[in-house]
C-alpha cells in the first residue's frame, strides 16, 4: 500500500513562535509518526524573500527554525528534512505553474487583498509596495506541494485557501498536460490552529506579538504578562473572547480546558 505523502514548511524570516508551533508544526511532528505516512518538511527561504530583505537574518532563521523542528521531537530518520533553496526544481516547477495559473485567481489571495486594501485605508494606490513575490505567493506555495506530490499539509485556518489554489492550478495542469499532479488537502488541528498573539490580532511575527517557543522563563513570563486580557472585576466572562484561553486551550487536556471554561463562566479575574 503507498504511503501518504504529508508536507509542510515554515517561513525563515525570525524566530518560531507558539503560534508556528500549533498551527504547523505539531500536527506535522504528530502526522510523521504514522507508519502510514511518508514525510516533507522544509526551511521557507524562498518565501522569506517576500517579506525580509536581510540574508543574516534568513540565515539566522533557517537555524532556528530548524532547531526548533528537532527540539518538538522530529525523527529525521522517518521524514524528509530539506532547505526549499537547495532544491531549483521548485523555482523551475513555480514557472510552469506560473503559466497556467488564472490571474483572477491571484486577484482573490488574502494576503494580497489585505494589502491593497490596507494602501486604500491609508490613501494610497491599490499596488503601492506590493510586490509579484506577494501576488505570486500561492503559485511558489502550489510548487512546493505539488513537486513532492503531497496528499496533505498541515495549516493554520488562514493558509486554507492557499491549499485550495495549489489544487485549482495542479487541475489546471492536468487538464492540459495529463494527470502529473495529487489534488493536496488541508489539514487543520481541532483547535482551529490560528494563536491570538499578545494584542488580541493573529500572533505573527508581522505584528511583532508573537510569544517564541524557546526562551529564558524571565523573558517568557515578561511577554505573557503583556497579553491583552479582560480588567473588569470578576464576573462572567466569555472564553472565547479571551487570548489567554485561546493560548491556554491549545495545550491543556481536554478536561483541564473544560474546567478552565467554567472558570470564566464563574468570574475569573
Amino acid at each position: 500500500m503507498a504511503k501518504e505523502i504529508v508536507l509542510t514548511g515554515v517561513t525563515t524570516t525570525g524566530t518560531p513562535h507558539l503560534g508556528n508551533y500549533v498551527g504547523a508544526i505539531r500536527p506535522a511532528i504528530e502526522a510523521s509518526r504514522q507508519d502510514n505516512t511518508e514525510s516533507y518538511f522544509f526551511l521557507a527561504d524562498y518565501h522569506a524573500l517576500i517579506k525580509c530583505q536581510d540574508p543574516e537574518r534568513v540565515k539566522q532563521s533557517r537555524l532556528e527554525i530548524a532547531a526548533t523542528w528537532l527540539a518538538c521531537g522530529l525523527d529525521t530518520d522517518k521524514a524528509t528534512f530539506y532547505r526549499q533553496s537547495d532544491i531549483p526544481e521548485i523555482a523551475e516547477l513555480n514557472w510552469l505553474l506560473t503559466c497556467v495559473t488564472a490571474k483572477g485567481l491571484m486577484n482573490r489571495a488574502h494576503a494580497y487583498k489585505g494589502a491593497v486594501d490596507d494602501n486604500l485605508a491609508n490613501g494610497q494606490d491599490p499596488d503601492f509596495g506590493i510586490t509579484m513575490g506577494l501576488f505570486c505567493y500561492p503559485v511558489l506555495m502550489a510548487a512546493d506541494i505539488l513537486a513532492f506530490n503531497a496528499h496533505k499539509v498541515p495549516v493554520g485556518r488562514d493558509q486554507i485557501q492557499h491549499i485550495e489554489m495549489a489544487r485549482d492550478i495542479a487541475g489546471r495542469f492536468n487538464h492540459l498536460f495529463g494527470e502529473h499532479f495529487v489534488l493536496p488537502e488541508a489539514v487543520v488541528g481541532e483547535e482551529g490552529s490560528i494563536l491570538k498573539g499578545l494584542d488580541g490580532r493573529k500572533m505573527s511575527k508581522s505584528y511583532n506579538n508573537t510569544i517564541p517557543l524557546f526562551d529564558t522563563e524571565k523573558k517568557l513570563q515578561k511577554g505573557i504578562n503583556k497579553i491583552k486580557t479582560n480588567l473588569l472585576e470578576p464576573e462572567a466572562k466569555d472564553p472565547d473572547d479571551s487570548t489567554v484561553f485561546d493560548i491556554y486551550k491549545a495545550f491543556a487536556t481536554p478536561e483541564q480546558t473544560r474546567q478552565m471554561r467554567q472558570n470564566f463562566a464563574e468570574g475569573i479575574a
